[in-house]
């Protein structure tokens, strides 16, 4: 039954607030999925505890003044402090608790994906999904120019997000079923959730286009990173449309569930603290996020884990990309669930799985190698994303986007006005292409010879540290899945500047004794990238 709505507390569950005017209620039996369980008093609560068959256990939650809206932060930890002895009943109660919350939601929205079949999400998901913000995602290619060269490839970062904030809710409510002992309450699951469906708003036109090939020339002193910027536009959204109160009504602490979304996303808030996280760091004495606490230090690793690198971000688009660019994925992310729990490692909590599952795990690294090879890094999407990189370096100067108080911005400077960035998505290449402006005369020159197939010619490639090359054929070793490729093209397209090109190319390559390239023969050969090293004969 409801009752007069009451302001929220500071987020503890088990606080006193002696303030309130004392009201008239009709003491009624609630029952679940009638009206709102966090504006229960005390007395309501009981009646429902009561109907639940714990008579036994209410002078208990009378004495410490328990109200609805304490229960979804409530832990077996919380009762057994409340000297509710019995193990049996903390997880009885506990069950009880989460099935009030389940039912209690207002209708959950059911997405049918191709990766991950039916899937409900959270009420609140569905608000930030139904935000222009993120509806800007279904304009931008997951893949950037790989969509040029896989005709499948056409999906984009809004479906993939929408996955990721489903697996994290997948994997967070496997280890609060599991181990509860680890005390996940339900706005550390939302949290989570949401951190796994907004740590993509961030990615510019074309996806890692913008953020690895755009952004660093255009800019080359901003360091723009999209992790950073989708913590930007995160913050905007939830202004802009009047989330804050929204997400207190679901239990949210604010600003503390906002900073733990954020450090999900982008790292500690912190850049002069070590990241404890990262594998790179062999111990740490300052823990620098703020969002939660060293003790569940482990839901740091489920979006982005920046320890081991393996997280529900790498499970969604290892899947999702192999669907779409018809690649086998032989990484089983559902048995890996089956495994999961949280151990102590050198004293410090850590998502882990059994010693069996590294075979899997295997598989994990091994497509991603393979999406590297066949796809990310294809010549021909490579080269196309130069040449599209190239015509928006000439365009940035003409282009311009109203952002907020009616400024305008180029591409480059949208990045700083989240009005202005809401609307640059992969939609500047056709506005460049179709424009009659004599100032993007030379963009839109580059952008005809994509749609005519007119591209930059391969030189050739190499990779560096010779002599493990000539005693393995490759790096690629178990204990290390990835390797350094070295691509020259050259833009002219007539035979004897191409030749002129390898030649330089082979004399480059001998001076810093680098295995010999592969020199295409091919006139008709296309151009790729350069993954580390951009070379060009003009």
């Amino acid at each position: 039954m409801k009752g007069a709505k009451r302001g929220r507390d500071d987020g503890c569950p088990l606080r006193e607030d002696g303030c309130h005017t004392p009201e008239k209620r009709k003491k009624t039996c609630p029952a679940p999925g009638n009206g709102d369980y966090k504006e229960w008093d005390t007395e309501e609560l009981c009646v429902f505890l009561a109907s639940k068959g714990f008579q036994n256990l209410l002078p208990v939650f009378r004495e410490n003044r328990i109200e609805g809206k304490h229960l979804q932060d409530l832990t077996e930890k919380n009762l057994k402090d409340l000297q509710i002895s019995a193990l049996g009943d903390r997880l009885n109660l506990l069950h009880c608790f989460r099935t009030l919350y389940q039912n209690s939601l207002s209708i959950m929205k059911v997405f049918n994906d191709p990766i991950h079949g039916h899937i409900e999400l959270h009420p609140l998901l569905v608000r930030i999904i139904d935000t222009p913000q993120f509806q800007r995602l279904r304009y931008i290619k997951q893949l950037g120019g790989c969509y040029y060269v896989f005709p499948g490839a056409s999906h984009n970062r809004f479906e993939h997000s929408i996955g990721v904030g489903h697996l994290a809710g997948c994997l967070v409510k496997v280890l609060h079923d599991r181990q509860p002992e680890l005390q996940i309450n339900q706005r550390d699951m939302l949290c989570v959730q949401i951190a796994g469906l907004c740590h993509d708003l961030g990615h510019g036109p074309f996806s890692h286009l913008f953020d690895g090939r755009f952004m660093p020339l255009a800019c080359p002193n901003k360091k723009f990173k999209h992790e950073s910027a989708s913590v930007k536009m995160f913050y905007h959204l939830i202004e802009s449309n009047g989330l804050e109160s929204i997400m207190e009504e679901y239990g949210l602490c604010l600003p503390e569930d906002l900073k733990f979304i954020e450090e999900q996303i982008a790292g500690p808030l912190s850049t002069k603290a070590e990241d404890p996280l990262s594998s790179s760091q062999s111990t740490s004495t300052v823990w620098p996020y703020k969002g939660r606490s060293e003790e569940k230090s482990f839901l740091y690793e489920i979006v982005a884990n920046k320890r081991n690198g393996i997280d529900v971000d790498k499970w969604d688009y290892f899947a999702r990309d192999c669907h779409h660019l018809g690649i086998q994925n032989n990484f089983d992310h559902k048995r890996y669930l089956k495994f999961v729990r949280v151990c102590k490692v050198d004293n410090k909590k850590h998502i882990c799985t059994r010693e069996k599952e590294v075979g899997n795990l295997y598989d994990m690294f091994h497509t991603r190698n393979c999406l590297h090879r066949r796809a990310y890094q294809h010549k021909v999407s490579n080269i196309i994303e130069t040449m599209i990189t190239d015509a928006f370096i000439k365009a940035d100067p003409h282009i311009k986007i109203e952002g907020s108080n009616g400024k305008h911005f180029t591409i480059s400077e949208s990045v700083e006005d989240m009005v202005a960035y809401t609307k640059l998505t992969d939609g500047i290449f056709q506005q460049i292409l179709y424009s009659s402006d004599p100032k993007l005369n030379g963009a839109r020159e580059i952008l005809q010879k994509v749609e005519r197939r007119e591209l930059y010619k391969y030189v050739g490639q190499t990779q560096p540290d010779h002599s493990k090359i000539i005693q393995l054929v490759s790096q690629l070793l178990p204990e290390k899945f990835a390797e350094q490729v070295i691509r020259v093209y050259c833009k002219r397209m007539d035979e004897k500047s191409l030749d002129a090109a390898k030649r330089y190319f082979v004399q480059w390559c001998m001076d810093r004794d680098f295995s010999k390239p592969q020199v295409c023969e091919c006139s008709e050969a296309v151009g790729c990238l350069c993954l580390n090293l951009y070379g060009f004969y003009k």
